[in-house]
């Protein structure tokens, strides 16, 4: 099978500090010929900067698009990025997490027709966070039992077995986990292709569970999910999350289950009601276009 043309998106918003470390991250790869996206969401002059300065630094083929702040519009900006990404092969995750150095390359190499990849995170204190430097990242200490150790670092200690560089052994605890494969914003990857069939993010959704709803209306297309949390690795420093908004919650509830539509066992009472696969509000706006 042809490698794919890679594309990475990631998303930002008035976070630098983080973003260089993740591009760090990005430099450090086995893998390379890919280019960076970076969606930020209306962030400062303060984030434009540090991109003009890493691009330069990293050698990194590094694009920003930018859009004014007008709220949490994440799903917006990473849409107009997946429209505008030049890969074949769209793999997202945030800008406050950092990849392991085969982060690209596991995707890449699980990449398959029909499938999206679903990646995992190793959660680090916010206090571990404030100490990695860029040799951490580089060397890839961030990733190993000893820095990790002597920072105190992990805030999940199950955390650990993602941490194998085994592919055998990383491979089996893919297979045995009990975590559902979902779209997880941080970490997960797909065909451009199939990202479009499906209108990309829902615009209407804001924190939290935006990125599942894109999961859930990939499988509705028959686009199944790939099991890669122990195999496609990255390091996220867990922060509060002030957005947060109950109501924001109850309502990309709702829509979520209208995406699902009726669970099947329901359906003999019911009647049958399928999942939606097209979003009316994401990166086309209207009705699905009629095929000739």
């Amino acid at each position: 099978m042809t490698p794919p043309a890679l594309s990475v998106i990631l998303s930002t918003y008035n976070a630098p500090d983080e973003l260089e470390r993740a591009l760090w991250g990005y430099s450090a790869q086995t893998r390379e010929g890919f280019e960076v996206v970076v969606a930020d969401d209306g962030s400062g002059p303060e984030t434009r900067d540090r991109i003009k300065r890493l691009r330069a630094s990293t050698g990194l083929a590094i694009s920003h698009l930018w859009q004014e702040d007008d709220g949490f519009k994440k799903c917006r900006i990473l849409n107009r990025a997946i429209a505008e990404a030049r890969g074949d092969y769209l793999i997202l995750s945030d800008g406050d997490c950092i990849p392991r150095d085969d982060f690209v390359d596991a995707h890449a190499r699980l990449a398959r027709p029909g499938f999206f990849v679903s990646g995992g995170r190793i959660r680090l204190s916010s206090a571990a966070g404030a100490r990695i430097e860029r040799a951490d990242v580089l060397d890839g200490s961030l990733f190993e039992s000893p820095w990790l150790h002597e920072k105190q670092a992990l805030t999940r200690r199950r955390d650990r077995s993602k941490l194998s560089r085994s592919p055998r052994r990383a491979t089996w605890f893919d297979r045995l986990t009990t975590t559902r494969a979902t779209w997880n914003g941080h970490n997960a990857s797909a065909w451009k292709t199939d990202l479009l069939r499906v209108n990309g993010f829902d615009e209407r959704m804001t924190y939290p569970v935006e990125d599942r709803e894109l999961g859930e209306r990939l499988r509705n297309a028959g686009i199944r999910a790939r099991q890669a949390r122990h195999r496609a690795v990255c390091a996220h420093v867990e922060h509060d999350r002030p957005w947060l908004d109950p109501e924001a919650r109850a309502r990309n509830e709702r829509l979520r289950a209208e995406t699902r539509g009726v669970p099947r066992p329901l359906r003999i009472f019911q009647g049958f009601v399928r999942g939606r696969e097209w979003t009316e509000h994401g990166i086309r706006k209207g009705p699905r276009p009629v095929q000739s």
